[in-house]
C-alpha cells in the first residue's frame, strides 16, 4: 500500500506543527500551513513541481508579511506601560492625610497607602496628588 503525496505533505504539517506548540517559534506554524497549501494541490491532483512550488509560495509569502506585523505589535506593546508603571504619573485623591510617614489615597479606583516624597510635606483629605513612584505597596506622591 502506497502513501500518497497529500497524506506525506499532512504528515510533514502535522510535523511542523507540533514543534511551533513546544517552542512557540512562529515560522515553523507558517512551514506548517505551507505543508498544508501543499497536501491541498496534491489532493486536487497537481504535481510534484506544483506541490513543492505552492509549498515554497506560501510559506515565504507566510514569513514576508507575518513576521513584520508580529514584530512590529511586540513593539508596540512594549510602548504601552503596564502594570506598576502605569501608575507613575498618575494624579490619587487623599483620603487619609499623606505625610512622610504614610497615608491613604485612592488611585486608578483603589485605596492605596501613600508616603509624600518630600518627608516635611504634608497633604490633605480631598486633594489631589501626583504618584512618582510606587514603593512595594506604597505610593510616593507629591
Amino acid at each position: 500500500m502506497e502513501i500518497e503525496a497529500w497524506l506525506w505533505w499532512l504528515i510533514a504539517a502535522v510535523g511542523l506543527g507540533i514543534p511551533l506548540v513546544v517552542t512557540a517559534m512562529p515560522e515553523l506554524g507558517m512551514f506548517s500551513v505551507g505543508a498544508l497549501a501543499a497536501s491541498i494541490t496534491a489532493a486536487v491532483g497537481g504535481g510534484m513541481v506544483a506541490q513543492y512550488l505552492v509549498f515554497s509560495i506560501v510559506s515565504v509569502a507566510l514569513v514576508a508579511v507575518v513576521r513584520p506585523i508580529a514584530a512590529r505589535q511586540r513593539s508596540e506593546r512594549a510602548q504601552h506601560p503596564s502594570g506598576i508603571d502605569a501608575l507613575k504619573g498618575r494624579q490619587a485623591v487623599v483620603l487619609e492625610r499623606v505625610d512622610g510617614s504614610g497615608g491613604r489615597v485612592k488611585l486608578a479606583g483603589e485605596v492605596w497607602s501613600a508616603r509624600a516624597l518630600d518627608d516635611h510635606q504634608s497633604f490633605e483629605v480631598g486633594q489631589h496628588v501626583d504618584v512618582v513612584d510606587i514603593d512595594g505597596a506604597t505610593a510616593v506622591v507629591m
